[in-house]
């Protein structure tokens, strides 16, 4: 099947011409050249100007405007793991499939877990901010006395969601090794040292609490004071998932009341931060990243060829069962 695609997601040459190949043209205008990813306006302009026959795009605003503008699109790629970017229903009443790319990031956000909690654990960057300001004195054994952490090996780590981030850290510490028990209505244990629990037990029983759930109405909020105060005193919640499924008040006070040993955060409600979330970040029990769990090299490459193997399967080998399609609501209407 011949069609022009447009590309403005970043993607690595080596997947352009597996694509090329494939489907014909690309046309390729990264969105990180302007700085920016392209809003309603300039997306239509760029679709009109290339003339372009389908999309793939990561961060750009593909709006209710820009698909009903452009009804005839064979298909639009997101590289993401959610395409919350693109109005999905608007697409699907023109019998657009829309394409995502779940698990682009699971590597690099499973890596980032475990180096930020062992971090948390040993101290380690309160110890580096001791060095730096020169407090190391002859003969004093202050460093190894103040900063003396604890070992991952034998926690037991909770997580709330067990799907390709969840269970790519599972696979990860189990070794170390930690227990691993999870809470997840839609997922049954890959392996069977990962126990099904339920939500109450996870935060009851667990030493490192890790959320890991997408954002849907059921799931906004669904981290609340009843289930926070559950949490052992010693134990550490970790969030790199979405921060609105975490009722921030409810975390806060925890935190405030020594409830908890500290909070490892790298989502927060507003981004930039506002007053509440800066108060969260500033605790002395929480280490808080700005967002950058996902953030590496390595992603963009996973998601291109992701984003490929979901082509190639849906226009070359007509597998319509796969996981990489958003709108699986086109699938029933073809039946």
């Amino acid at each position: 099947m011949r069609m022009k695609i447009l590309i403005t997601a970043p993607y690595h040459e080596k997947a352009q011409e597996i694509l090329a190949a494939i489907f014909g043209e690309i046309i390729y205008h990264p969105w990180k050249t302007q700085g920016k990813a392209y809003n309603e306006n300039e997306l239509m302009a760029l679709l009109a100007e290339t003339g372009a026959e389908a999309l793939i795009t990561e961060h750009d605003h593909v709006t209710e405007n820009v698909i009903n503008s452009f009804p005839d699109l064979q298909f639009i790629g997101v590289c993401r793991g959610t395409p919350s970017n693109v109005a999905v229903s608007t697409a699907t009443a023109h019998d657009i499939p829309v394409f995502h790319t779940p698990a682009r990031n699971a590597q690099a956000v499973a890596e980032m877990f475990v180096s930020n909690v062992i971090a948390f654990l040993r101290n380690t960057i309160a110890g580096c901010e001791w060095l730096e300001g020169e407090n190391w004195e002859a003969g004093a054994h202050t460093s190894y006395l103040q900063f003396k952490g604890n070992e991952l090996a034998g926690r037991t780590i909770g997580m709330v969601g067990f799907g390709a981030i969840g269970q790519r850290i599972a696979n990860m510490v189990k070794s170390f090794p930690c227990l691993i028990q999870f809470y997840d209505p839609y997922t049954e244990s890959p392996d069977p040292y990962y126990k099904k629990v339920s939500l109450e037990e996870v935060f009851a029983t667990s030493d490192i609490v890790s959320i890991h759930l997408p954002v849907t109405k059921q799931t906004e909020g669904m981290i609340n004071k009843s289930l926070i105060s559950l949490m052992k005193h010693d134990a550490l919640f970790v969030n790199t998932a979405r921060a609105v499924v975490v009722n921030r008040d409810d975390l806060l006070e925890a935190l405030e009341k020594n409830q908890i040993r500290g909070a490892i955060l790298d989502v927060f409600d507003h981004e930039p931060p506002d007053a509440i979330d800066y108060k969260i970040i500033h605790h002395p029990h929480v280490l808080a990243t700005p967002h950058i769990a996902g953030a590496t090299f390595e992603v963009e490459d996973h998601h291109a060829y992701i984003m490929n193997d979901a082509l190639k399967a849906w226009f070359i080998d007509d597998n319509k069962n796969i996981k990489q399609l958003a709108n699986t609501a086109l699938l029933s209407a073809k039946n």
